[in-house]
């Protein structure tokens, strides 16, 4: 598609142009609120065949999904811009946002929604079947590969969790304990009830056959047949252009990664600033996302519309003011 040129300024700039971010611009767009979404063009579910768990748009390819939004946005009279956000600051009453081109645009307020990145183990192999074969979440991707034979590699905290879920999905699952270890006594009875064998050993590799995910090689050559594996990668939210702000990434509290806290409504610690998506919600599918966009974009003109409303007053206070002087004067 043809993106839109960036104008010196808008009410609204949204830094992310995903599902989360775009649907913060409708109802900012619709409010007649000026917004240009800045999106650097790498969803974190590129690789994916479609989007689940969204009503109505079921199975749709997530490309499609993104057009289908930015149409809607600029049928508004909003702005798609291509480009990657480099720095943000505050400038007076807002925000001057520096593109890593060199282009500049000012802004009253700022929505987040630049999603996170995945970071993977470093196992040969694994990083090109991301997406496809190599997955991470059971509602985005289980039915796909439901009955088939599973492997689920123990990277983090969540990686029982992980199992379990996976097992409602196929009676063949193998947990490998990679460099995690053997699973805590209480893990391992319930991996055991459920009929999830252990697989001791450092993972050493993930085989490939043509385009399709084969087994896991481990360090001592053995090799572990397995049609699709589940990964839980360390997740980070993609901020680091918030620095100025006095805006870090800190752990989320369940230790999957990094986040960007923030109220429910998506309001952070630094005034104009909202987030939404898995910037601050690392574990949202697109649908929660989406909504959290929402409702910040509809916290955002709330915000705007109150600020309007006390400098009204206080113009019409200063009118009134400076009528009644002349009245007093002309006596």
């Amino acid at each position: 598609m043809v993106f839109d040129q960036l104008r010196d300024g808008y009410d609204v700039v949204v830094v992310g142009g995903g599902a989360a971010g775009l649907s913060g611009a409708l109802p900012l767009v619709r409010s007649r609120r000026s917004v240009a979404v800045i999106d650097a063009g790498a969803p974190r579910n590129a690789p994916a065949e479609g989007v689940h768990g969204l009503l109505g748009r079921e199975g749709t390819p997530p490309q499609e999904l993104v057009e289908r939004g930015r149409a809607e946005v600029r049928g508004y009279g909003g702005h798609v811009v291509r480009g990657e956000v480099a720095s943000a600051a505050r400038d007076g009453d807002g925000f001057r946002v520096v593109l890593a081109d060199g282009r500049a645009v000012r802004a009253r307020r700022l929505l987040v929604a630049t999603g996170l990145a995945d970071e993977l183990p470093d196992l040969p192999g694994l990083r090109a079947r991301w997406g496809r074969d190599v997955l991470h979440c059971p509602y985005c991707h289980g039915w796909e590969v439901r009955d088939q034979a599973i492997g689920v590699l123990a990277t983090g905290p969540m990686a029982v969790h992980q199992a379990l879920m996976f097992r409602q999905l196929s009676e063949d699952v193998v947990f490998f304990a990679h460099t995690a270890g053997e699973p805590a006594a209480e893990q391992a009875e319930e991996l055991a009830a459920r009929g999830i064998r252990v697989v001791a050993g450092e993972a050493a590799a993930v085989e490939t056959a043509g385009d399709r995910l084969t087994g896991v090689r481990l360090a001592d050559g053995t090799v572990v047949a397995r049609d699709a594996l589940a990964v839980a990668p360390r997740m980070a939210a993609r901020a680091k252009f918030l620095s100025d702000l006095g805006l870090f990434p800190v752990e989320h509290p369940s230790g999957v990664g990094e986040h960007i806290p923030a109220e429910p409504t998506g309001r952070t610690p630094v005034p104009g600033v909202w987030v939404a998506g898995n910037a601050t919600d690392l574990m949202a599918q697109v649908a929660p996302a989406a909504a959290a966009g929402l409702s910040a974009g509809a916290q955002i003109n709330g915000d705007l519309v109150a600020e309007e409303t006390r400098r009204a007053v206080a113009a019409r206070r200063e009118r009134a003011s400076s009528g009644e002087a002349e009245r007093r004067r002309g006596r």
